[in-house]
């Protein structure tokens, strides 16, 4: 009497064949962590460059004075990490009226991370900026640099 027996499972090529796609599959997830992470990173980095950019800027305004046309150049550290930055003060064209073009990278590396243009105009008495509008609201009300808007309330 014949024993009629049937297999059940899978072959060995049938196995290898699943693990070569599960394994091609996880690879390719990989690849694209990493990328994701170096996106993450870079992106990370030029954020704190511009960062450190508008702070240089920041510090040419609030020394309330004018700035000389000139460069200048450090190094700070933000976030743990070692930075290096250029400034360039250079005339616009208008009186009292500078420009300022500050690049960050990361100290004896060519490609910058960052590069932030800022305006510097002549300092003024902290509270002072707006004397010349209020003055000419004073000596001339009918001014049309000051025009009056009436409170018409809320419309249907």
């Amino acid at each position: 009497m014949p024993c009629a027996r049937k297999n059940k499972g899978f072959t060995l090529i049938e196995v290898l064949v699943a693990l070569a796609i599960v394994s091609f599959a996880l690879s390719a997830m990989a690849v694209t962590m990493v990328q994701m992470l170096n996106a993450a990173n870079t992106l990370r980095d030029r954020t704190y460059a511009s960062w450190i950019a508008h702070n240089k800027i920041t510090e040419l305004r609030l020394a309330n004075v004018l700035p000389e046309v000139s460069a200048s150049n450090g190094e700070t550290t933000y976030a743990g990490v070692e930075w290096a930055w250029r400034a360039v003060v250079t005339e616009t064209g208008v009186e009292n009226l500078f420009r300022v073009d500050v690049t960050v990278s990361f100290p004896e590396q060519e490609p910058l991370m960052r590069a932030v243009t800022g305006f510097i105009g002549e300092p003024v008495r902290p509270g002072q900026s707006n004397t010349t509008w209020n003055q000419r609201r004073v000596d001339d009300p009918d001014s049309p640099d000051v025009p009056d808007v009436p409170d018409e309330g809320p419309t249907e």
